[in-house]
């Protein structure tokens, strides 16, 4: 069983001193062994304080050495971190802070002012700690390393709420060693040799369990769409970034901006794409920019739950899927991973308790996605109805329900055609969000679109490119487009949104709820 703290010691004897294991804006940085002893210090204050095994913690602290320190500090306790989102806003936050029992809380100054500002979130706990930037330079006993078994909760990580109330997702220590499986897959790989230019924590820490380096560049991770490009590109050649993860809300801008500085960013050897559907054009601007320098591209499906259930190498996209998205196919998200069973099933609104009440749908027909395997989280720790929701027992093993409608190919490919939640109902039958706006992004004058339903009536929305102008045109075009395919055929109805609203996390997952709220007020004007 791989434990958190162990595998730090662990590169922090294998490496010493000879590279850093963190480099953070400015260019300040911490090697294994520092920061190993940093982690100690934390425990030891951590452990006076009464944390220890099993003791569910809030962290509130913002992306900095410190943060990395206090959560490895917490898993050598045994401790139980409780992690949300930075961009989820803060009613959502108090909410899973109220939801998930926390005994106790370790946080920066400015994050006990909201402690104290809302005390009835965090009345129950019974331990406090502050986190300063400045080492103390005091010494608490050492704290001893915890013994853990392999089904003990590790973290507690959150939703983003951006599909429903967030669910406090329970990792295991078992789970950890499923996904560090996953991260030596071939096809995922991290390795020790690598500088990790980590624009979202869970994707830095586990480079940094790998022995790798992480690069944290100076972002607000919570407003990751708001990233400069320029300052990613200077972080990657400055420190010489090998791989990188970006949802398509922070790549597109990097993409356009190298091509347009042509900036060759050529240390990079393997780019991750995920967090939502990415256009055929942006990964094309993407591949045209990298590819020629040897960088390997990889679009990954995955969830809270689970990263990744799915992946597809970006050449593969380009010959055989692209075509069938820009027709109405839906986006092809590749095979799953070593270790994940993924089955489709009857799309249904209520709860399945077990497998024999599922109806598991042959390969082509589009159904519910479902997940298992020992990377899979079996369990929410909150809202006390997520469980019957989203979980379907079998025997021994729990089926994981995404949420995400879609079929499998002859090739045993996953193509995503939408959330369940946002299929639209109409009298001709049900449309599929994905499926419908891979035929309207093709259009050159769309930045992205999106497929709501005003009652039983098919509405798109459409966000425009900058500088496309004459909307009756383009109108037109989009109505004759709709007539040339299948899935779209009858579609009329277009209203122009100047940006759209998405997702917390990755700021690229289009809000369909709140964009079908505002298309019924719209009413009939354009």
């Amino acid at each position: 069983m791989n434990r958190p703290y162990d595998l730090l010691r662990r590169h922090a004897q294998e490496f010493g001193d000879a590279k850093p294991a963190l480099i953070f804006s400015g260019g300040r940085t911490e090697t294994y062994p520092g920061l190993v002893a940093r982690i100690d210090e934390h425990a030891a204050r951590l452990s006076a304080a009464g944390i220890g095994r099993g003791t569910r913690t809030i962290v509130m602290v913002p992306v900095r050495p410190e943060l990395v320190a206090v959560l490895f500090a917490l898993f050598k306790l045994g401790a139980v971190p409780v992690v949300v989102d930075p961009g989820m806003g803060l009613g959502r936050m108090l909410y899973s802070y109220r939801t998930t029992g926390a005994e106790a809380f370790v946080g920066v100054p400015a994050a006990h002012l909201i402690r104290l500002l809302y005390r009835r979130t965090f009345r129950g706990l019974r331990s406090v700690v502050t986190v300063r930037t400045r080492r103390s330079g005091a010494s608490a006993a050492p704290a001893a390393e915890a013994v853990v078994e392999a089904g003990d909760p590790l973290l507690i990580a959150f939703t983003t709420g951006s599909t429903g109330p967030a669910k406090g997702v329970e990792f295991t220590y078992e789970l950890l060693d499923a996904t560090l499986a996953h991260a030596s897959d071939g096809r995922f790989g991290h390795d020790a040799s690598d500088i990790c230019l980590a624009t979202s924590l869970s994707f830095g820490l586990t480079h940094l369990l790998a022995g790798a380096t992480c690069v944290f560049p100076d972002i607000d991770y919570g407003r990751i769409a708001r990233t400069d490009p320029a300052l990613l590109a200077e972080a990657v050649e400055r420190f010489g970034a090998t791989v990188m993860f970006g949802s398509p809300a922070l790549l597109d801008p990097l993409a356009r901006h190298a091509s347009a500085g042509d900036r060759r960013l050529r240390s990079l050897r393997r780019v991750i794409t995920g967090g939502a559907p990415a256009s055929p054009e942006s990964m094309a601007m993407l591949e045209a920019k990298l590819a020629p320098s040897g960088t390997r591209i990889t679009v990954a499906y995955g969830a809270t739950e689970v990263v990744p259930i799915t992946t597809i190498e970006i050449a593969e996209l380009r010959e055989r899927t692209w075509d069938d998205t820009r027709t109405g196919a839906g986006t092809c998200v590749g095979r799953p991973v070593n270790g994940v069973s993924l089955r489709v099933i009857r799309a249904v609104d209520v709860p399945l308790p077990d497998w024999s009440r599922a109806e598991p749908l042959p390969d082509g027909e589009i159904g519910e996605i479902v997940v298992s395997g020992p990377a899979v989280s079996r369990h929410y720790t909150t809202p006390a109805s997520a469980d019957r929701d989203h979980k379907i027992a079998d025997g021994s093993r729990v089926w994981h329900r995404t949420g995400d409608v879609g079929r499998i190919d002859e090739a045993g490919r996953v193509w995503l055609c939408g959330r369940k939640r946002d299929i639209v109902r109409t009298d001709a039958g049900p449309l599929y969000t994905v499926q419908c706006e891979g035929v309207f992004d093709a259009h050159p004058d769309v930045r992205r679109s999106a497929l709501v339903g005003v009652g039983r009536r098919p509405v798109v929305c459409i966000e425009l490119r900058r500088g496309a102008g004459d909307r009756p045109r383009i109108v037109r075009e989009l109505t004759e487009l709709a007539e040339r395919h299948p899935v779209t055929k009858g579609i009329d109805r277009f209203l122009f949104h100047p940006s759209f609203p998405v997702d917390p996390r990755h700021n690229a997952k289009i809000d369909h709820e709140r964009l079908a709220v505002w298309a019924a007020r719209k009413g009939d004007r354009r």
